[in-house]
């Protein structure tokens, strides 16, 4: 293959033209290829997925990282151990690419690795590593972890991101007709147009952002004078940067010099297009902020057999089906834990990123009545917890531990490690219930339910991100009914919630599933219905091309 003058080696569908070039930290791509920590590579995974499938002019832009994000192991009693465990992958091909860019004043040299539409039908994905023999030590350990702590480190990755995949489509002669950031990482790619164009106007034109975190404060910010000293800016002085971007105190928000770089931009569901307008409003010259729901590749997640049932109206087969997919699952979980569940028994999941919005302990606060649940007999039920804290986040690591702990108590009660794409979607199979109940409105979509659905779970959550969009209460799913969250505090909201949680799992989730098992039957294949075309990831990836790339 010709890397000198790259296209893309399928032919384009005529309503996809348009040459995209998509820039994202992370891509859940596949279980053997782990470059992704969460929800914002399961959703670049699963666009470069329906790209491939809509055969749009797309390829994705990321980093190779040596380590990943991290493996989960367990120690002695049980708790989490973090380990960094070197990956090797034979299937990226060499593109005998290489080139330097500047990092904290210094060169760096850039590899670009490339994984082929047909390894794992994507669209083409080009990788960097700066870990190669002609790089330093320090420079070697850019790409080696997935979210470095270290702050310069992960300055350099977004340079690496943004500046590097830049000219990468240079050295591959792509010209995209746009540059789509998937988050702000990637944001010093302004500054490398800007030295090519040498005005603002064609960059703008040329940059499209997503938005991911639905609040001011947790967008990425830093020392502006850390940054420029990193080489952030491509050379251009600071007080040309805090022009163009319109900073006026000493930290650069990335985020925020994205939406003013930006010629549009947009949020990850509707509800969060409302929050992200509301937040960013108050600045001055930023693009449009629009809203595109993110969604998860059906082709990929759904159980295809569940869906057949569905379409021939054969309830038997459908049970039969789901309660395979339940035992083979649980086969997992026994080898994990020793716990050996029972496929009859009502199983819930909570089974995504620790983060402490997301409150993964919050059925277990109210210990008696927690008590009361795993022990009734006339509703039994079975609750498996997992997901990947950052290794860095304390109190989501003892989050982690203390479920743990309190599963030791309770033959009904697992936690499982290694959540990553193959357990995700077995954990989703093992599933009559999908738990997710983030504190309104942290949570800008979360995806985790939509593949739940398409594996047969019935999703319980708080009514925020995609969720809003989805549930209708005892027809698809059920959800915790809204209040004004906003004139409570953090104890209230919590209090409240954890209070609707167990008295819609007592009074009406148990008992349908019990006592009329043809509701909640349908109720399950609604679910699967109503996520199949709203929550696919190609709608979404049309609609970029109709809305963001316009």
């Amino acid at each position: 293959m010709n890397f000198q003058e790259y296209s893309l080696p399928y032919k384009i569908n005529p309503s996809y033209q348009k040459k995209i070039a998509y820039f994202s930290m992370e891509f859940a791509i596949h279980q053997p290829l782990k470059i992704y920590s969460g929800g914002l590579g399961y959703l670049s995974g699963s666009h470069l997925r329906s790209a491939y499938e809509l055969k749009q002019n797309l390829i994705g832009i990321g980093i190779l990282w040596k380590y990943g994000y991290y493996d989960q192991a367990r120690n002695q009693d049980q708790t989490l151990q973090i380990q960094w465990n070197e990956k090797l992958y034979s299937f990226l091909e060499q593109t005998g690419i290489k080139f330097q860019i500047e990092i904290h004043g210094h060169p760096v040299w850039v590899e670009a690795l490339y994984l082929n539409p047909d390894t794992f039908n994507t669209a083409p994905l080009f990788l960097l590593t700066t870990d190669i023999p002609e790089n330093d030590y320090v420079s070697q350990t850019i790409s080696h972890r997935l979210y470095d702590a270290n702050v310069a480190t992960k300055i350099a990755q977004f340079i690496l991101l943004g500046v590097g995949g830049a000219k990468l489509i240079d050295e591959l002669n792509f010209n995209p007709e746009l540059y789509h950031l998937n988050e702000a990482h990637s944001i010093s790619v302004a500054f490398y147009l800007h030295n090519k164009y040498g005005n603002i106007d064609d960059v703008k034109k040329r940059l499209v952002f997503t938005t991911h975190t639905p609040e001011e404060a947790g967008n990425e910010k830093h020392d502006i004078f850390l940054c420029e000293k990193m080489s952030y800016f491509c050379g251009m002085p600071l007080d040309e940067v805090r022009k163009i971007t319109s900073t006026t105190d000493d930290l650069f928000n990335h985020s925020l010099a994205a939406l003013r770089f930006a010629k549009l931009a947009n949020a990850v569901s509707q509800l969060h297009g409302e929050v992200s307008r509301n937040m960013w409003n108050k600045h001055e010259d930023i693009c449009e902020i629009k809203a595109i729901t993110n969604a998860q590749n059906w082709d990929y997640w759904a159980d295809k057999d569940l869906y057949t049932n569905i379409e021939k109206i054969n309830e038997d087969k459908f049970i039969d089906k789901k309660k395979y997919l339940k035992r083979r699952s649980m086969e997992i979980v026994a080898d994990q834990t020793g716990k050996l569940f029972n496929p009859d028994v009502f199983t819930i999941v909570w089974a995504r990123r620790f983060a402490g919005y997301k409150r993964a302990d919050l059925l277990t606060r109210d210990r008696e009545r927690f008590h009361k649940l795993l022990t009734n007999k006339k509703y039994p039920i079975q609750i498996i917890w997992a997901g990947k804290p950052y290794p860095l986040d304390y109190p989501a690591i003892n989050e982690f531990n203390n479920l743990v702990n309190i599963s030791k108590n309770y033959k009904n009660v697992a936690v499982c490690i290694g959540y990553e794409l193959k357990l995700s979607k077995r954990l989703k199979q093992v599933a009559d219930l999908w738990l997710n109940n983030p504190r309104v409105p942290r949570e800008a979509s979360g995806t985790s339910g939509m593949t739940a659905a398409m594996n047969g779970a019935v999703n319980f959550s708080t009514n925020d991100g995609w969720i809003r969009e989805f549930i209708k209460h005892g027809v698809n799913g059920y959800e915790i009914p809204l209040v004004d969250y906003e004139n409570m505090n953090v104890e209230d909201q919590d209090a409240y919630d954890l209070n609707k949680m167990y008295e819609i799992l007592e009074n009406e989730i148990l008992p349908t599933y019990y006592n009329d098992y043809e509701k909640w039957l349908n109720i399950t294949k609604n679910g699967m219905n109503d996520v199949r075309w709203q929550f696919d990831s190609n709608r979404m990836a049309k609609e970029y091309y109709e809305i963001l790339y316009q």
